[in-house]
């Protein structure tokens, strides 16, 4: 069963490759393949970001 990854593991992945594109520690055929693993995190954070903002939306829409 895989379990969901969490926002803060996601964002601190991201992080990291986005330190190694930076400081050239990335041979080509690693930046291509973190390339597509920073694509898949960032769709992650920007799920769960938008889906917490609907369920703030709603649980403040039920109280007014």
């Amino acid at each position: 069963m895989k379990t969901e990854m969490k926002y803060e593991a996601a964002l601190a992945e991201l992080q990291t490759i986005v330190r190694k594109m930076e400081n050239d520690e990335l041979d080509i055929d690693q930046m291509s393949e973190q390339l597509k693993r920073a694509q898949q995190l960032l769709k992650l954070c920007k799920d769960k970001l938008t889906k917490t903002d609907e369920e703030i939306k709603k649980i403040l829409g039920e109280q007014a």
